[in-house]
């Protein structure tokens, strides 16, 4: 368990304190969206009321001081990822849009017809749906690893899999369906011995852990920001610098460009060149203020506080009949995945709701997933280190109500 006082920092969480239905909200959809601190929010804020410009372009004060805002956060991003340049931080919508920018950038150049891209089972449809648009435009083939009973990857035939026509792995460090941790460091090792460049899907990585690209040794990291505490719209893209120079722009427009005349178009350095059009200048700030924050707090302790969350809630719905737990990784980040004997996921989501708990259900944007355990969908809490043991409480107690309603 760690140290952290929680009723402080739930105090940070201005939404955290209302309720819902007479009863006083339980957010456990952190998976989805994490919620906001106060910190966040005011930065955003104090950007708007007496910062508000556009970037790179102004020589007036309020230009120059948004641009070192926002600056400063793509370094604060450097250091949180531990990249070696800011030239290797590309600020995106999120990181769904970062692989659409790898796939079409860097990948689709190289594609022929019987080449391969690698992924996994487990994968969210963002990183897979990208990958068969590629597939479709040049006939290349997607490969799938397989996935255990438990929710682990099956790396079996790992090796056999990544072949001479493989020209990308692309995997989830953290599934947001079961919350299984890959184990995407031997996996990236075992790739780069042939050669094969590998993007690391990190969403559901960053709020819960350390997340070093040096020493996992991938050529491409992706996240989004509202996942970590930070504004929605936001995230970024890692590459290695000389991928990212080699790389053709993937948009075109204002500020990835040096100079542009009828006849031609001289592109800017990195990261400036994957950065077309005016950017989400308060979301870049906020994402440093989510940062700063998350340092602040400590990201071992708020994954300890998670890990001891995780703990708690599953030991207390093993013990409760009727009720199943979809993927038991040893290894897991803070996301149960359940079901409720003879009740829809759907249903029991609504009936959570009537008593102010938050829970996502569905197929969690992992079809494949459910179709794997031949569920329709799961009901699944997914913890922040805001959350509490008295959080958990109410999670059980809305299990149990639910059961006596469908008994």
């Amino acid at each position: 368990m760690s140290n952290l006082n929680i009723n402080a920092i739930r105090a940070d969480f201005p939404i955290l304190h209302q309720e819902i239905n007479g009863y006083p909200l339980v957010y456990l959809d952190n998976a989805a969206t994490s919620q906001k601190p106060r910190q966040v929010i005011d930065a955003v804020s104090h950007y708007y009321l007496h910062d508000n410009a556009n970037i790179h372009r102004g020589v007036h004060k309020l230009s120059q001081r948004s641009t070192d805002m926002y600056e400063a956060a793509r370094g604060k991003v450097r250091q949180f990822l531990n990249a070696n340049s800011d030239k290797e931080i590309i600020f995106t919508r999120g990181a769904t849009e970062a692989i659409n920018l790898v796939a079409q950038s860097f990948v689709r150049p190289k594609l022929q017809a019987g080449d391969e891209i690698l992924i996994s089972h487990l994968e969210h449809h963002a990183n897979i749906v990208p990958w068969q648009i590629l597939c479709e435009q040049t006939g290349a083939k997607l490969k799938v690893i397989p996935m255990t009973q438990s929710g682990e990857l099956d790396l079996t035939d790992f090796d056999e899999m990544l072949t001479e026509r493989t020209r990308i792995l692309a995997i989830g460090q953290v599934s947001n369906a079961l919350g299984t941790i890959n184990p995407v460091k031997a996996m990236i090792a075992k790739s780069h011995a042939k050669d094969i460049p590998v993007l690391i899907d990190g969403a559901q990585a960053v709020p819960h852990m350390t997340v070093d690209v040096k020493d996992l040794d991938c050529d491409f990291y992706v996240f989004s920001g509202h996942k970590m505490f930070a504004p929605t719209g936001i995230g970024a893209l890692y590459g290695r610098e000389e991928l990212l120079n080699a790389m053709p722009p993937y948009q075109g427009g204002g500020d990835m460009i040096l100079s542009v005349s009828f006849e031609k178009t001289i592109y800017n350095e990195l990261p400036a060149k994957f950065e077309a059009g005016t950017p989400h200048i308060a979301g870049v700030i906020g994402l440093g203020a989510a940062i700063d924050y998350m340092w602040q707090i400590g990201i071992d302790n708020i994954a300890a506080q998670e890990h001891h969350l995780l703990e708690i809630a599953t030991r207390k719905i093993e013990a409760l009949s009727g009720v199943t737990i979809i993927g038991t990784a040893p290894e897991k980040a803070a996301v149960i995945s359940f079901m409720i004997e003879g009740v829809h996921p759907h249903d029991v989501g609504t009936i959570f709701d009537q008593q102010g708990v938050a829970i996502r259900t569905g197929h969690h944007c992992a079809q494949p997933v459910m179709e794997f355990y031949d569920i329709p969908a799961t009901a699944r809490a997914s913890f922040a280190f805001y959350n509490s043991e008295e959080e958990i409480d109410a999670l059980i107690n809305a299990i149990q109500k639910t059961q006596e309603l469908f008994a």
